[in-house]
């Protein structure tokens, strides 16, 4: 602990953002660094609480929380970018994407202030890359094994950059024509510039880790090539089903599925251009509706917005969060809180406790979304909802994305084929990140539902280890 009055002596300063009216006219990212006097003075503001939740109860990779900001304060930014990388192989992107569940955990929070690890751990990176103190890290020895690792996410990049450095040698698979999954076509560039990910990459590579795109395991290359050619096989592959949006005019044109819209986007914004036969799909001018108030969502909106869209309206159809506090969920708990991102602030109406009861158009478009409103009650221990009569709206609606979240891995014919089983919410069933079959092994959201970027990150990292006992028995 680098200063012991330090929380009493300074306050929580948020990282700035860049100017409303500046940033919904590109998709350049939204934050800004605070100057490095201030970064002092936040990281002096880390206590000497004892037990420490933040890396404990909060962080799924048990980042190091206390010691990197003491050296921090200190001025040991080499030593500082070490510690981080201990336990957390992209800390420069979950310090720009991760809800820092770090910081609900943190003692100080207990006032509503916590220690602001996020942006500290951004900067701590961030000076890691300038300074050209995260270079490869290549093995002493080889070990002659060659694993297969299915998927560019973050688990798989993990998983890869973790089994390389073991010593094996390890090919990603991935069907897009780039490699990073959700990272480079799920998350937009206003939050998450892809030459961040485009720099981490370069080092994986200096690893010894090659990268396979525009390949598709079971079509593009057998699975019996796979599981012949390789010692062991990740499965890496995403929650991918998207929960849908099952009403009366779905099917009218202007009615997309989030990330189809999103990966357009962000496709665009690499020069990627549009595939064959595909559409455009444009917020320009229109009434933009939003169905699912998550994450999802309000990067819906934030592109929609950037795209020039005349409204955007976001509905969610569970109640609004208390503001500042929930009793339900208390301290060191994830809070279950009001949050409004950077996409909100740019503008756009949002409301909770409705229900989309169907969608109208005009000439197969779609022109209006028709919905009501819903009250949630405590039945006999269940959160149960009830429509509220009379209550009915029209909102316009010319373009509908559907960001409902994701049920479960795609049921794809590589998972099928390879026989392997799932759980009851349709997840890949594991036995310490093994598979049903032997050699098979997989994690993040494939094993576990969606889930947080920081998650897959840890479970790259405990997958990646299984396989790397189970090679070396």
């Amino acid at each position: 602990m680098g200063k012991p009055t330090g929380f009493q002596e300074f306050d929580r300063r948020e990282a700035p953002h860049r100017p409303i009216a500046e940033r919904i006219g590109d998709f350049h990212e939204v934050d800004l660094p605070l100057p490095m006097e201030e970064m002092l003075r936040q990281a002096a503001r880390c206590m000497d609480c004892g037990v420490p939740f933040c890396h404990g109860v909060g962080c799924p990779l048990a980042n190091r929380i206390p010691e990197f900001n003491d050296l921090v304060y200190n001025n040991r930014w080499r030593e500082a970018c070490d510690v981080l990388h201990a336990t957390n192989n992209f800390p420069e992107i979950t310090g720009r994407i991760c809800p820092a569940l770090c910081e609900a955990a943190c003692t100080l929070n207990l006032g509503g202030a916590p220690v602001l690890v996020k942006h500290i751990e951004l900067q701590v990176a961030e000076r890691g890359f300038e300074q050209g103190w995260i270079r490869p890290q290549s093995p002493l020895v080889r070990t002659g094994r060659r694993v297969a690792v299915v998927g560019s996410g973050p688990a798989g990049l993990a998983g890869a950059q973790q089994l390389a450095r073991a010593g094996h040698d390890v090919v990603v698979f991935e069907k897009d024509h780039r490699p990073g999954g959700i990272l480079r076509y799920g998350i937009p560039d206003f939050k998450l510039e892809k030459h961040i990910l485009d720099r981490r990459l370069e080092q994986l590579t200096g690893e010894g880790v090659r990268f396979e795109t525009g390949v598709t395991i079971g079509q593009d290359l057998s699975i019996r090539y796979i599981r012949s050619h390789f010692d062991a096989v990740c499965l890496v592959l995403g929650a991918g089903q998207p929960r849908e949006l099952e009403v009366t005019g779905r099917d009218l044109a202007g009615v997309h599925l989030a990330m189809d819209f999103l990966r357009q986007q962000n496709r665009l914004n690499a020069g990627e251009g549009l595939t064959a036969g595909e559409t455009r799909i444009s917020a320009e001018g229109k009434a933009v509706v939003v169905v699912g108030g998550g994450d999802t969502g309000s990067d819906c909106a934030g592109t929609a917005i950037r795209q020039g869209a005349r409204q955007v309206a976001l509905i969610e159809i569970l109640p609004k969060p208390p503001e500042g506090f929930n009793v339900e969920t208390p301290w060191p708990q994830w809070p279950r809180i009001l949050r409004t991102s950077s996409s909100h602030e740019e503008g756009c109406e949002r409301r909770w406790s409705v229900l989309t009861k169907r969608l109208a158009g005009s000439d197969g478009r779609v022109t209006e979304l028709h919905g009501i409103e819903v009250e949630w009650r405590n039945e006999n221990g269940r959160f149960a909802m009830r429509e509220v009569p009379g209550s009915e709206f029209v909102l316009p609606a010319e373009l509908v994305l559907i960001a409902m979240g994701f049920v479960h891995v795609t049921h794809s014919p590589l998972v099928s084929a390879l026989g392997l089983k799932l759980d009851a919410r349709g997840n890949i069933a594991t036995s310490d990140y093994h598979t049903s079959e032997p050699g098979i092994f997989t994690a993040g959201d494939a094993a576990l539902g969606a889930s947080l970027v920081v998650r897959a990150i840890q479970e790259g990292r405990q997958v990646a280890a299984a396989i790397d006992g189970w090679l070396r028995k």
